[in-house]
C-alpha cells in the first residue's frame, strides 16, 4: 500500500490525548478534556491531581481517564504506588501508565519487579500501561521488561515518558514482537507529526501518547514547531 493512501486514516481513537504540565491549570485540563471529546481521542492522559476534574469533566463521554502512576521516575517504594494507583482509581481513573522501577530491572531484581506491576493490576482491575523508558535501556532489557510487564498481567507496554527520549519505530517493532499480539502497545513522547503517528502505528503501536494531537489531525502534513512534553 501507498503511503499516500493514509493520508485519511482516522488515527484519532488511537490517541490519548496528554498534558502533563506541573504549571498546568483547571482551565487548561478543561481544554484538554473538551479537545479529546471533540477529536475523539482514546483519553486524556493527566496527573493525578487533576483525575477528579477530567472525570466530572468527561462523564458520559467516550475519551478515558488515564493518569501516571509514579511519575516520571518510577522509583517511589510499592505501597506509595499502590496507593497513588488505588486513589487515582477511586477518583475516577481508568487507565493507569505505570512508570516500572528501573533500578530493579536493571539489578536483576526480577521478582520485586514483577511483584509491584502485579499487584498494581490486581489491586486496581484497570487498564494498566507499564512505562518501559525503552530510551534508556538496552534490547535484552527491553525484552526482559516486556516478559516480565507481560506476565504481571499489564494491557499496554508503553515506550517512554518523554523525558528521557521518545518513541522510535525500532522500539515498538520489538515490542510487537516480544508481545505477540498478547497485549497492546503504547507509543509516547516525541509524537509531533501524523507521518510519525503512521510510522508507529504501522510498527505495531495501538495507541500513541501525544500532547501535539489535536494539531496532527488538523495538519497532517505540517511539523509541530511547539515542543511538549508527551
Amino acid at each position: 500500500m501507498m503511503r499516500e493512501s493514509y493520508d485519511d486514516l482516522d488515527i484519532a481513537p488511537l490517541i490519548d490525548h496528554t498534558l502533563l504540565n506541573q504549571t498546568a491549570s483547571d482551565e487548561q485540563i478543561q481544554k484538554c478534556c473538551e479537545e479529546a471529546d471533540r477529536y475523539n481521542f482514546a483519553s486524556v492522559c493527566i496527573f493525578p491531581g487533576f483525575v477528579k476534574l477530567a472525570r466530572e469533566l468527561l462523564h458520559n463521554k467516550s475519551p478515558k481517564v488515564c493518569t501516571v502512576i509514579g511519575f516520571p521516575c518510577g522509583a517511589n517504594t510499592s505501597a506509595v504506588k499502590l496507593y497513588e494507583a488505588l486513589e487515582a482509581v477511586e477518583n475516577g481513573a481508568t487507565e493507569l501508565d505505570v512508570v516500572i522501577n528501573l533500578s530493579w530491572l536493571k539489578s536483576g531484581k526480577t521478582n520485586e519487579f514483577n511483584r509491584e506491576l502485579a499487584e498494581i493490576c490486581e489491586e486496581t482491575g484497570v487498564v494498566v500501561k507499564a512505562i518501559l523508558e525503552t530510551a534508556v535501556l538496552t534490547d535484552a532489557e527491553k525484552r526482559l521488561a516486556a516478559e516480565l510487564a507481560i506476565d504481571a498481567g499489564v494491557t499496554y507496554l508503553k515506550t517512554s515518558t518523554g523525558y528521557y527520549g521518545g518513541a522510535t519505530v525500532e522500539d515498538v517493532r520489538l515490542l510487537k514482537q516480544v508481545a505477540r499480539s498478547q497485549v497492546g502497545i503504547k507509543a509516547s513522547g516525541g509524537i509531533r507529526t501524523y507521518d510519525q503517528a503512521i510510522a508507529l502505528w504501522e510498527a505495531g503501536a495501538t495507541r500513541l501518547g501525544t500532547s501535539g494531537g489535536v494539531h496532527i489531525i488538523r495538519n497532517p502534513r505540517h511539523q509541530l514547531n511547539q515542543e511538549n512534553q508527551d
